[in-house]
């Protein structure tokens, strides 16, 4: 299998239709877990990280979920190859750089699982909008069937052992990505940021922890584990995701609001440039289907359109632009290539109304 079958595999991110929220555009669940009697992976030798491989993939593969999954060696992967999987948001950035790190795909690639990033097992379980309890419950019976295989590290004291304090307990982490272009427009966004920090959430960007936040897109999740039960953990996120919800929409609508044609022209002004440009950079591309994504939101463009921005998203970046080209491409390049895609991907859009009341 190759990373060619991940591109033009459907999958929920990519072509799901009419079942995205408008505010969060997905869930996300991980667990770390390690092996008994095993360094972690930084400590460990090659020839143990080779061994801790071959036994998670084993083990892995015999679960239903992961049958005739894509099973990438990231030895054996080019590094375009491996940044598409970070795109995707299958894989770290942590994992590609390691010369031992595996990964394990499910063929819809809603659940992957990273073998010897920081911790020997990365399991990851991502749906299409807000649905917390759903994931976490595909992430548990995962976890549970592994546990039934693999002898996992744990501490009647301390509860799951990581390679990083701050997983250590409930190795759990939580996030939802989440779209806030009226709390970014309206300026209310480091305030926001700050809260959130203060309440032990991080705020992070597109492709995680040490990126900038594109399109107006943050990853929000728990950043304590130890001496918290997984309800504990998931209710204190829900709970923010629900008031984000809230606080988004009520920026979005004072925004059109006071703004009134001005507010309009700013959604017509991306949507043009969208259809008419010859150079897109990915940072403008996103920036302006962002706007686009909120139009659908509001009822400036039809509901359909929806999924079709989200793919643009994903499919917009740029080694899966280079990846799709199949050469290799300087910087002109892909912005010619990226402007192309999004210009037939958007020719059948209408042009941007103001809703009806």
């Amino acid at each position: 299998m190759s990373v060619k079958d991940i591109l033009s595999a459907e999958n929920e991110l990519t072509h799901l239709l009419g079942a995205q929220q408008a505010v969060v555009l997905s869930t996300r669940v991980r667990l770390a877990r390690n092996l008994q009697n095993y360094p972690f992976p930084g400590w460990a030798k090659e020839a143990q990280r080779k061994e801790i491989a071959e036994k998670c993939i084993k083990a892995l593969t015999q679960l239903t979920r992961f049958k005739k999954a894509h099973v990438f060696k990231m030895s054996e992967l080019t590094d375009l190859e491996r940044t598409v999987l970070v795109e995707r948001h299958l894989v770290s950035k942590e994992l590609i750089t390691g010369k031992s790190g595996a990964a394990v795909i499910s063929r819809d690639q809603t659940c992957s699982v990273m073998v010897n990033e920081e911790d020997h097992l990365r399991i990851q379980v991502v749906k299409a909008g807000w649905h917390l309890r759903s994931t976490w419950n595909i992430a548990e019976q995962l976890d549970d069937a592994l546990g039934s295989s693999l002898e996992i590290a744990f501490s009647d004291k301390l509860g799951f052992l990581t390679a990083c304090p701050t997983n250590v307990g409930t190795g759990l982490r939580v996030s939802a990505m989440v779209h806030l272009p009226g709390l970014c427009l309206a300026g209310h966004i480091e305030k926001v940021s700050r809260a959130l920090g203060q309440d032990g959430l991080a705020v992070r960007g597109w492709l995680g922890e040490g990126t900038e936040a594109l399109g107006n897109i943050f990853q929000i999740s728990n950043q304590q584990t130890l001496g918290l039960s997984e309800e504990v953990i998931m209710k204190h996120l829900g709970n923010w995701i629900k008031n984000l919800v809230e606080q988004e929409w009520n920026a979005r609508r004072k925004l059109a609001e006071e703004e009134g044609p001005r507010f309009t022209d700013r959604l017509a002004r991306s949507l043009a440039v969208l259809r008419y440009a010859h150079l897109l950079t990915s940072v403008e591309s996103m920036n302006m289907l962002s706007h686009l994504r909120m139009a659908c939101d509001l009822g400036y463009l039809p509901e359909t359109s929806r999924h079709i921005i989200d793919r643009l998203m994903i499919e917009g970046q740029p080694a899966h632009i280079q990846a799709r080209h199949g050469k290799d491409l300087d910087s002109d390049g892909r912005d010619r290539s990226r402007a192309i895609a999004v210009r037939e991907a958007l020719a059948g859009l209408p042009d941007i109304t103001q809703p009806t009341a």
